[in-house]
């Protein structure tokens, strides 16, 4: 296979956005095809990475050496090329995206939102997915901001058409507004901003460069230049703060997001899984792509402001779940601390904790993945997500709330433990008492759903098929 060495990757890239012109075709009315078009699209691509798995070399140890590369000229102008390649970092983040995509493709079988679209909506899954799928092989700055832009119009569609029409309050506005329309148009405001900058920052990048020879935008040239103390100075630190605030709104980071609870609660199941399972992931894979080996000065100089706003949001994400009845929202505020870990880990600078924070992010990309999906499953049985009125799972639904219980614990630690054992300083870092926050209260919330006792309007009838039939959960409302 030969020929997938060169067009491996690029296969993994695009087959979804094949998938979304063939989608374009089908009429909506069939929506047998349009389903399994998509599902087809997003198999082919997750195949596609698992052959990249077993093709891929692990006792190539050296950093900056990409396999699966292919670097052909794309706009000669700019010397933008259409650069792509995978590695150590990029194979397990890309994997993740095909397989979540898939998982996402197969739960919306049966769960379409109002307005009722399936066409629509899965052209815009499979854009997303190209979108995520190439910004983890992208080697050229261009092109990984074109990827990285790519998820944010289908995200803010998704949230905006098809998420949560409750009104809601606004301060500032005597008008109520749709919590889907505050939210998307919130989502799409922070992120823009941070994307503006990050831009900034990678055009300084290339002209910069110029003045070692030819203006580039290519990540490997530019990691070397980083490598051999090129960027340095007042421009080093410019750069380095303006592609911060592109990643951090993305990751997010305190006290860039507040923009992720709001749009985790009005999302539909589906969006906030993709949005939680790799589209956070987008930024702290930034900070490890990008900004540490082109800037490794600046890095080790943020490093402590990065470490302290993370802690900030691993203790600030824990204490909000406090306050939360919303059970999305408070995986949402888990989100928040859970990627502070991640953070974390990024900000040691050391090859152990990166990869603990690799780690770190495959781990919370499956487990608050599913946590999300058994949200939307409880919300679309009991058409509510106030944990006052889901206790007793255990009881009404034993294969749904030991599942819950399950993930609630794994999403306890989430590559938390590997993380925390790499940080410079632990115990001045992080007290024992944040950890124990940080970590019990996912834990928490699966308790409050599984053992309570069960709501008067929840309450099953006693029936053998204790899962099967909404009627039979909601007798007494």
């Amino acid at each position: 296979m030969e020929w997938f060495e060169t067009w491996g990757v690029t296969l993994t890239v695009f087959l979804p956005l094949v998938g979304a012109l063939l989608l374009g075709f089908i009429s909506k009315e069939n929506e047998t095809a349009l389903k399994t078009t998509a599902l087809l699209a997003s198999v082919l691509a997750f195949v596609a990475s698992l052959v990249l798995i077993g093709q891929f070399d692990f006792s190539v140890g050296v950093y900056n050496t990409y396999q699966f590369e292919v670097s052909e000229t794309w706009i000669g102008a700019i010397n933008a090329n259409y650069h792509v390649g995978i590695d150590g970092i990029s194979l397990p983040m890309l994997v993740l995206s095909t397989f979540v995509m898939v998982l996402a493709v197969i739960y919306s079988w049966n769960h379409w939102d109002e307005p009722k679209n399936p066409k629509a909506f899965l052209i815009l899954m499979m854009i997303l997915a190209t979108g995520m799928n190439g910004t983890f092989v992208a080697l050229d700055l261009v092109l990984f901001f074109i990827f990285f832009e790519i998820v944010l119009l289908p995200m803010y569609f998704m949230i905006g058409i098809w998420g949560d029409k409750t009104p809601r309050k606004v301060p500032g506005f005597a008008k109520e507004f749709e919590t889907r329309l505050y939210a998307s148009i919130k989502f799409f405001l922070f992120t823009l901003f941070g994307s503006a900058f990050m831009l900034l920052g990678f055009l300084a990048l290339y002209f910069e460069s110029g003045k070692f020879g030819e203006r580039t935008f290519d990540i490997p040239r530019l990691t070397e230049l980083g490598a051999s103390g090129a960027f340095s100075g007042t421009f080093a630190f410019l750069v380095f703060g303006a592609i911060f605030l592109g990643f951090a709104v993305k990751v997010p980071m305190f006290p860039f997001h507040t923009w992720l609870p709001d749009a985790h609660t009005a999302a539909p199941t589906v969006g906030s899984v993709l949005l939680a399972a790799i589209l956070l992931k987008l930024g702290s894979y930034g900070f490890i792509r990008i900004s540490l080996p082109i800037l490794p000065g600046e890095a080790v100089s943020w490093a402590p402001f990065i470490a302290i706003l993370a802690v900030i949001g691993i203790i600030y994400g824990s204490l909000a779940c406090l306050a939360q009845r919303d059970m999305k929202r408070l995986i949402a505020f888990s989100s928040v601390g859970h990627m502070g870990f991640v953070m974390l880990g990024i900000a040691t600078l050391t090859d152990i904790g990166i990869n603990a924070a690799i780690i770190g992010m495959v781990a919370h990309g499956l487990i608050t993945g599913l946590l999300f999906f058994l949200a939307g499953s409880m919300h679309h049985r009991y058409e509510t997500r106030e944990m006052a009125r889901l206790g007793g799972n255990i009881k009404l639904m034993p294969v749904m709330g030991g599942i819950l219980a399950f993930t609630a614990m794994a999403s306890r630690f989430a590559g938390s433990r590997r993380i925390l054992g790499r940080v410079h300083d632990p115990g001045q870092l992080l007290q024992p008492s944040s950890w124990l926050v940080a970590g019990c209260l996912p834990l928490g919330n699966g308790h409050r759903c599984d053992w309570h006792r069960p709501h008067r309007r929840l309450h099953a009838v006693d029936a053998p098929e204790g899962e099967s039939g909404r009627a039979q959960r909601r007798v007494g409302g």
